[in-house]
């Protein structure tokens, strides 16, 4: 991608519009509104920051954009990208700061503030907000949805499970890459699953996480049969085919197979629960049954009660229903938070503990969310004479009613146990949580993905 053109067409010709002598413009990246989900996760700029902004400008890149502008009916500033070019070899003279990715923070807060660093470049904060607007809403908004997602199964599993804490990464396994619109989309939003659940067989959300963060491995999988795998065998040859499952993968921690190809109670009751108890008792592998149609809610918990008339049960501390450690259920067929939460309510009615069970997602939680889910927004607030002098900058509220973002430079700082945004020049010696990351195509803070996933899980807002 030429760096020069990723942007919006109209921004070529922002650089005509500014008044005289203006030497930098200040903007940040903020969410505005509320919602049911009043925080978010922030997350996914140092991905950017090494994927995109790391790239130089070239010379083949100016003759390309100056080319496209023409034909495209905008303006080129030839002489600034040739200035940014020969004065700092390619790389864009900005400074951003950030909060430290993973952090949990109440909508309103500022998440990313760019500055330019050389006063012939002014136009290039708002040149950025494209590129760079995008690159932090959409993870940080699919991993916002699955913080609430957490936070809404865990009351089942404080309840019914003896260590909540260590289960809740399993519950949820993420199989959205092939309803993803890109390889790209894929790695973004699976990197920002892995930071709440662990569990994904999106390989582009390993490779963000290792490429981006340095996570040698930030999720993981099981051998899985897929419909496709069963029916070859066809219905006649079923029990051969979990059979050879059970051969070619028992001896992994675990393996997952498709069990309603024809008729999941006899696949539960006939096939595991009597022909293949015995085999699937052998190996030292968990098999994970898993139903993929019927009725979303009532089949998994019928196979789960199945299940446990067949293998048996244990009591946990808590005084729930355990199914015999060889055997779990996985339901991953469209289930919505709805449907999961209807599910393990059912469960624990019947006396189950919540680990007998875990839950699939697909496209919903990659595709089903866009820039307004928390009204993300980058807006310049100050900008700085010829004097060297800032100034407050922003439109006139609409009605009495609207809220713009705040004016000004901004830091964050923690006040009262909380984050909140103040202005720059109030900040004092308290400590601005905005804190430099990248300046003049230098990383200046290189966060792992173990830190930003530590953030993303604490209970506590402020560290989380």
């Amino acid at each position: 991608m030429n760096p020069i053109l990723n942007t919006d067409s109209y921004k070529l010709g922002h650089f005509l519009q500014y008044p005289p002598g203006v030497q930098a413009v200040s903007t940040y990246v903020t969410t505005r509104g509320s919602s049911v989900m009043p925080e978010i996760v922030f997350f996914g700029l140092q991905m950017f920051l090494k994927a995109y902004l790391a790239q130089a400008v070239t010379a083949a890149d100016i003759e390309e954009a100056e080319e496209v502008a023409h034909l495209h009916g905008q303006p080129f500033d030839r002489q600034g990208w040739t200035h940014i070019l020969t004065k700092h070899g390619g790389h864009m003279p900005v400074r951003i700061e950030a909060l430290p990715e993973g952090m949990v923070v109440r909508r309103g807060i500022p998440l990313v503030q760019v500055t330019n660093t050389d006063p012939a470049c002014f136009w290039l904060p708002g040149h950025l907000e494209t590129a760079l607007l995008r690159a932090v809403w959409y993870p940080s908004t699919v991993a916002s949805s699955l913080r609430h997602i957490r936070r809404t199964l865990m009351p089942f599993l404080e309840k019914s499970c003896d260590d909540p804490e260590t289960l809740m990464p399993t519950r949820l396994s993420e199989y959205g890459a092939r309803g993803a619109t890109s390889l790209e989309q894929a790695g973004l939003g699976g990197a920002a699953n892995l930071l709440l659940f662990e569990n994904t067989d999106t390989l582009a959300a390993v490779l963000h996480a290792r490429r981006y963060y340095g996570a040698k491995m930030a999720g993981f999988s099981v051998p899985a049969s897929e419909h496709t795998t069963m029916t070859a065998w066809g219905q006649e040859r079923e029990a051969q085919a979990f059979a050879h499952m059970v051969d070619q993968f028992g001896d992994y921690p675990a393996y997952s197979v498709v069990s309603d190809s024809y008729d999941i109670h006899n696949a539960v009751s006939e096939l595991w629960g009597k022909l293949l108890q015995a085999r699937v008792r052998g190996k030292p592998g968990l098999l994970i049954v898993r139903p993929d149609s019927g009725d979303p809610i009532d089949t998994p918990v019928q196979v789960v009660a199945q299940l446990a008339y067949h293998f048996g049960t244990r009591l946990n501390g808590k005084g729930f229903k355990v199914l015999d450690d060889k055997v779990r259920v996985l339901q991953a067929d469209g289930v919505s938070l709805r449907d999961i939460t209807m599910i393990l309510g059912r469960l624990e009615g019947m006396g189950f503990s919540a680990e007998n069970i875990s839950f699939g997602v697909g496209a919903s939680q990659l595709q089903k969310v866009s820039r307004d889910t928390f009204s993300f927004t980058m807006k310049s607030t100050a900008i700085q004479d010829g004097d060297g002098r800032w100034r407050d900058m922003s439109r006139r509220p609409v009605t009495m009613h609207e809220k713009l973002p705040d004016l000004g430079r901004r830091a964050v700082i923690e006040e009262e146990g909380e984050l909140t945004s103040i202005r720059l020049e109030e900040l004092g010696g308290r400590v601005n949580h905005l804190s430099p990351v990248w300046e003049n195509g230098t990383l200046l803070k290189d966060w792992t993905f173990e830190e930003v996933r530590q953030r993303a899980r604490a209970r506590h807002r402020l560290y989380g």
